[in-house]
């Protein structure tokens, strides 16, 4: 049997995936989630042999879930199931590791077929995704950039910023203008929009 772990915040669609998959004859799901932050340790005492990951956690995100597992669980092999099809995303899920990317609007015998793929060893991606994100190119933001922008998504003071991220106040202007500027935005309200839509936040 294939041993799986849900990570998904919504109850109903969690428990909806947990019915349809484990009607699949080789498949059992062992673990199931609400948060981000409980997928290392739901994975090191259920030990799934695939997680299915969605992006947007309470707690922690699915991709920072990603890196952990990595670390903590190599066995388990990742696979992002999302609703947001961003091509940032994409390229972060495989930098993190994730073995594959798809959106939650396919077939549940895609979704099972996609789970037997990874464990085989290939990478699973929604090809649409895919020519999307080669059009894209890559993340132009730095790391100091993202989390700074990050920082400012519920409109946070500089202040509170720079003590969030213990930097000095101009660097942390330095970093959300370059932010801005590398977005193309007027502003970092937009330029925290612009960075989301692509899926570089």
């Amino acid at each position: 049997m294939i041993r799986l772990l849900l990570a998904e915040d919504q109850g109903m669609t969690r428990g909806a995936l947990a019915l349809l998959l484990g009607m699949e004859h080789d498949m059992e799901v062992v673990a199931r989630v609400g948060r981000g932050d409980e997928i290392v340790d739901a994975a090191l005492l259920s030990r799934p042999d695939v997680a299915l990951l969605d992006i947007e956690l309470p707690g922690r995100s699915g991709l920072d879930a990603a890196a952990d597992l990595r670390t903590e669980s190599p066995e388990c092999r990742v696979l992002i199931l999302t609703t947001f099809g961003r091509p940032g995303y994409l390229r972060r899920a495989m930098e993190a590791g994730a073995a594959g990317f798809l959106v939650k609007d396919g077939p549940v015998e895609e979704l099972a077929e996609a789970i037997r793929q990874v464990l085989r060893g290939e990478t699973v991606i929604d090809p649409a995704l895919a020519a999307a994100a080669l059009g894209a190119g890559p993340n132009p933001l730095t790391a100091r950039e993202r989390d700074a922008l990050a920082a400012a998504v519920d409109g946070a003071a500089i202040a509170d910023i720079a003590k969030a991220l213990r930097l000095s106040e101009s660097t942390v202007r330095d970093h959300l203008s370059s932010a801005v500027g590398k977005t193309g935005t007027r502003d970092r309200v937009e330029a925290v929009r612009a960075a989301r839509r692509q899926g570089w936040l």
